[in-house]
């Protein structure tokens, strides 16, 4: 195999390995296999367009052209002539499907369907990147630079995993794809070299065991090592990060992100409030699981995921406890008495495959549990948690649960909670606002209980306080997140739930957060389906007798059960609503204030005019696609800032360092063209620094102007001469001699040059260096010489002979 189909085939598969990373964002993955073959495409265009030979902007537009007519045969065939040329239909449909596939990857939560806009996205998001690489890695022989866009690629699909979604495993992929492209690359650099010599084989032993000689086992010794080098590079880089603190986001943020599992006795659940924004604001209501009922309404039927009862100031979450085994009937709710309404009712529940959660979602409280798997229960918050990677996605269950209806007189007259609950469930940090405490005690002035006190906390979300249900609201960071939404009263159902809750604790209520999915609407099949958009949080509060009681803060979501109806005048409560048609719920406006009363909104019968506009998740769960673009920006930014500085310093690294010593060999040929190639590093170095170059000058008369105009003094002016003598030496001598100390002496100068030179100037040299128009000639040139040569080829006539010019002159 030759070294450029080595390269191709190792930087096509180090594309395509990279690409893997972004399988986690959509499902399913055969769109890979289809971006698989636009890169085979690619690079084997490119390989023929190298052998011919053709210029390398013509080899590289022939790819380009390759990448857009597989394009428009894989995704516009149906408006292209012959199904797959490029016409301007087709490139307007390509165009479209790119716009629309925009606005899917911004909307769906991940994993996000394939849609046709997701999937021309990805295929030639990848077949693109892989272009990139190509032409780096074998075009222009840059194995190391090609690893920017690999990177580039890897840090999208990173940045958009779900957070607790492994990534180590399309880390070690991507990292080993680019380290075998680099090895290719190394091994064809060091075979143009030949072998290389350390001493000779001992007398009598030419030969060592398995028939390789001491020349052979040398030569392979810079392979060895490179890969060495590769092996503890990828490690550091895998375990130092493992070493690094992280950071957390606020409110609804959780320090536990990911798998639930057993470490040493202790549970640290998922906290499914990573993704309740992104869920709340799905343009779709994409079902997450249907169930059957025995009850006779579901209103009553909400699927709890889990109770969050630690509250830090900041943050709530699910506190660390140890789990058991998942007993075949499980115990009674804390603090249910015998005197309390209740019914049992079983539910069959059925999850779609994609979703990803560790925690049983099912009716409180369950009182048995039939599940296949490894499952674990947590007593105190009743939650049934997946150990050991165990998920819920696809699976079917049973669960017997108890609907519990207690009367406003039997919660009115609650007997005070035991020191035990106290002590846990109504402990509120110091660096809780204490706008939080002062608003608790106005809103319930005058109530006699807690119940009366935590209906007037309801009521005052739902109604007085006036506040707007509001998916899009900014949810804020740190420990003024609930004062600034006491401030804008706006928010979801994440600030109404964790806002109550804090203000009954203040109150000496225990309480704690709920969160999980709402009823849903029922199928004509007699089940019930649930999608993202039916999400939701909600306060419980404890009643010693009755136990923990499901409130309903949140204005126009879920429902109010009949204990927290507000009661009317004859004392009778209001019939319980319904669960609201999700369909609706997505149209509700996003900021407009209710128009309607109390009662009315917790129905969920208040709308108003604004749809609610898909967005990005602040809730610590993965960014969307704005939200990388614009940290994506900084980063480009700094990497075009960089290209120029990176090519200036493998220019001057080639130009001066041949030689030993700055010498050059004893070939005339070679000598004049690396002193020519030294004194062109010179001049390109000036004028960079600002001294324009003119050819019209002989050396001596240009290196006396550049001492001059930059100030030279000393050892940098003599090495200018010295050079500049050289110069004059290759050209004019009949014998030139082979100068000595020549890259050393343009070093100095140039050294001097950015010394002398002022901090804005040394800048521009640097990042903006003014011998960067020596690209555009090289590339005009280029241009001009291939476009003749497919002239002269089509007209038949023989090709032009290319001007062999010098180092200098290129």
């Amino acid at each position: 195999m030759s070294s450029q189909v080595r390269l191709t085939a190792f930087a096509a598969l180090a594309s395509v390995l990279t690409g893997c990373a972004l399988l986690p964002l959509v499902s399913p993955s055969g769109w890979l296999a289809q971006a698989a073959l636009l890169v085979v495409a690619q690079g084997a265009v490119g390989l023929l367009g190298r052998r011919a030979p053709l210029p390398r902007p013509v080899t590289v537009l022939l790819q380009c052209v390759t990448l857009l007519v597989l394009l428009v045969f894989g995704f516009a065939r149906d408006v292209a002539p012959l199904g797959f040329v490029p016409s301007p239909d087709a490139v307007v449909r390509l165009g479209d499907l790119l716009a629309t596939g925009g606005d899917d990857v911004s909307q769906y939560q991940t994993p996000a369907p394939v849609t046709d806009g997701i999937r021309l996205i990805l295929v030639g998001g990848v077949a693109l990147i892989a272009l990139l690489v190509d032409v780096l890695a074998v075009t222009l022989r840059s194995a190391a630079s090609a690893g920017l866009p690999l990177l580039g690629l890897y840090s999208v699909a990173a940045g958009l995993t779900p957070e607790g979604e492994s990534r180590w495993q399309w880390f070690l992929l991507g990292s080993a794809g680019f380290l075998t492209l680099l090895l290719a690359d190394g091994r064809d650099r060091l075979s143009r070299w030949g072998r290389v010599f350390s001493g000779g084989a001992p007398a009598g032993r030419g030969l060592l065991p398995g028939g390789a000689s001491a020349l052979d086992r040398s030569s392979r010794s810079p392979v060895r090592t490179g890969r060495r080098i590769a092996g503890v590079t990828l490690g550091i880089a895998v375990l130092v990060p493992l070493a690094l603190p992280s950071l957390g986001d606020g409110v609804i943020d959780t320090d536990r992100p990911g798998g639930g599992g057993v470490g040493g006795g202790q549970a640290i659940a998922v906290n499914p409030l990573v993704s309740m924004q992104d869920s709340l604001n799905q343009p779709q209501n994409r079902e997450v699981m249907k169930y059957r009922t025995s009850a006779k309404e579901n209103s009553d039927v909400y699927l709890r995921i889990m109770a969050l009862d630690e509250f830090d100031g900041t943050t709530w979450r699910p506190a660390e406890r140890e789990l058991q085994s998942l007993p075949p009937v499980l115990p009674d709710p804390p603090g249910l008495t015998d005197g309390v309404n209740r019914t049992e009712i079983r539910t069959s529940v059925a999850t779609a495959g994609w979703y990803r959660q560790d925690a049983l979602p099912m009716p409180y409280p369950a009182t048995a549990v039939d599940a296949s798997g490894d499952w674990r229960y947590e007593p105190l918050g009743q939650n049934v948690i997946g150990d050991e990677g165990q998920r819920v996605g696809g699976m079917s269950y049973q669960v017997s649960s108890l609907v519990v209806r207690p009367t406003a007189e039997q919660l009115a007259g609650a007997p005070p909670p035991s020191k035990r609950m106290l002590d846990e469930y109504t402990k509120v940090p110091g660096n809780v606002p204490d706008v939080v405490a002062r608003e608790a005690r106005r809103i319930t002035r005058g109530a006699a209980n807690d119940y009366e006190r935590a209906m007037a906390l309801q009521e005052w979300f739902t109604g007085s306080g006036r506040f707007v249900y509001n998916t899009e609201v900014d949810s804020g960071v740190g420990e003024r997140a609930i004062e600034r939404f006491l401030e804008k009263k706006e928010g979801f159902c994440v600030h109404f739930s964790f806002t109550m809750a804090a203000m009954a604790r203040t109150l000496g209520i225990p309480a704690r957060v709920a969160v999980g999915y709402v009823p849903g609407t029922s199928n004509s099949d007699g089940t019930y389906s649930v999608g993202l958009q039916d999400a939701h949080a909600w306060p419980e509060l404890y009643f010693e007798g009755v136990g923990w009681v499901r409130f309903e803060p949140t204005p126009s979501r879920g429902n109010t059960p009949d204990y927290a109806q507000e009661q009317t005048e004859n004392n009778e409560t209001s019939a319980p609503t319904t669960a609201p048609d999700p369909t609706a719920e997505a149209t509700r406006g996003a900021t407009q204030e209710p128009v309607c009363d109390a009662r009315a909104q917790r129905a969920g019968e208040c709308t108003t005019k604004d749809p609610l506009v898909a967005g990005g998740s602040s809730s610590g769960g993965p960014p969307t696609w704005p939200t990388v673009a614009k940290a994506a920006g900084p980063v480009l930014l700094f990497l075009a800032l960089l290209l120029p500085v990176v090519w200036r310093r493998r220019l001057r690294t080639r130009r001066l360092g041949t030689g030993r010593n700055g010498g050059a060999p004893d070939n005339g040929e070679l000598v004049t063209a690396r002193t020519l190639a030294a004194w062109l590093e010179l001049l390109d170095t000036a004028w960079d620094f600002g001294v324009l170059p003119d050819h019209s000058e002989t050396p001596r008369r240009a290196a006396a102007r550049i001492i001059r105009e930059s100030a030279l003094e000393g050892d940098a002016a003599d090495a200018a001469r010295r050079t500049a003598t050289a110069v004059e030496q290759v050209l004019y001598a009949p014998a030139p001699k082979p100068p000595t100390g020549l890259a050393a002496d343009v070093r100095v100068v140039i050294a001097a040059l950015g010394v002398a030179a002022p901090s804005r100037v040394r800048f521009r040299a640097l990042f903006l260096p003014r011998s960067l128009a020596r690209v555009r000639w090289a590339a005009a040139d280029r241009w001009s010489r291939g476009t003749s040569r497919v002239a002269a080829a089509l007209r038949g006539l023989p090709r032009p002979s290319r001007l062999r010019q010098s180092g200098a002159q290129r």
